[in-house]
């Protein structure tokens, strides 16, 4: 015998008893939105610091700002969430954590002693980072022109790496004592210099698309530690020398990059250039 299907009024009385549905975002779509906001919050709190006299403070609200901005877009992606209001808020709160604030711990630690000339060091500085993420976010849509082997390459010194290398004397003094690497003479050069880098053209290595051979995983993993282990022993020599190592590393990605760029020109030629076979001749003549 067939199931009589329920009277309107039951399925009614069934309707009324589910709960109601929560309207709003989830916290996973939130989520990359909250490490923003934290990665804004550590470049505040840097300059708080910086206007405090506490330096090493200071550098290391910089370098947790920047580990909140390195997990927000990849956990945005893994969750599916990203949206048009977290790219700006990202790109804004860059320009606080990355341009702003960097600048203006250096100019209370040195650039101050340079009066008109460490001020203008230091507005260069955020003009640079502003500049340079309002072309990232101009390129956005145009990513699927770019040749295959640009997408491990970025246009210039990435924001997070342009605050790293201008923090790069006030880390060098940490380590070795004042004196050295603190005079405006050495500070308003650099950080014009590494200002200049960020809304640069040139190409400079990605590790978003690297892959390591299966047989050097090992080793990585073993460099890792190593690098651990420095970095808890000796912070600021290894900050030091990381930040000279990827300073060196640029002319190597410039090159490497236009080797990739007149290979890729040259295969592209050659397609162009090679005869297809229904393009050649053909003989109708009778065998």
């Amino acid at each position: 015998m067939s199931e009589v299907p329920p009277r309107p009024a039951a399925r009614l009385r069934q309707k009324r008893l589910r709960p109601p549905r929560l309207r709003g975002l989830s916290i996973n779509r939130l989520l990359p939105n909250m490490l923003t906001m934290l990665n804004l919050a550590s470049g505040m709190t840097g300059i708080r610091f910086a206007m405090e006299g506490k330096w090493k403070e200071a550098v290391l609200a910089i370098a947790v700002g920047a580990l909140f901005d390195l997990l927000d877009g990849r956990i945005a992606r893994m969750l599916n969430a990203q949206s048009k209001f977290g790219e700006e808020l990202d790109s804004l709160s860059d320009v606080v954590s990355f341009g702003v604030a960097p600048a203006m711990i250096l100019y209370l630690w040195s650039l101050d002693d340079a009066r008109t000339f460490g001020w203008m060091a230091a507005l260069v500085m955020g003009v640079c980072a502003a500049l340079r993420l309002a072309r990232f976010n101009t390129m956005l849509g145009a990513a699927a022109e770019k040749p295959p082997f640009a997408y491990n390459y970025f246009t210039g010194v990435p924001a997070p790496a342009g605050a790293f290398l201008a923090l790069l004397p006030l880390i060098a003094t940490l380590e070795v004592g004042e004196g050295w690497f603190d005079s405006p003479i050495l500070v308003v050069p650099w950080t014009v210099g590494v200002a200049g880098l960020m809304i640069s053209a040139v190409p400079t290595f990605s590790l978003k698309g690297l892959r390591i051979p299966q047989r050097y995983v090992v080793f990585l993993l073993l460099g890792v530690g190593i690098t651990a282990a420095a970095l808890v022993s000796a912070p600021w020599a290894t900050l030091t020398v990381a930040g000279l190592v990827y300073l060196a590393s640029i002319p190597f990605s410039a090159k490497r990059y236009q080797q990739l760029a007149t290979e890729a020109a040259r295969l592209k030629g050659e397609l162009d250039e090679a005869p297809t076979a229904d393009a050649a001749p053909r003989d109708e003549g009778a065998v």
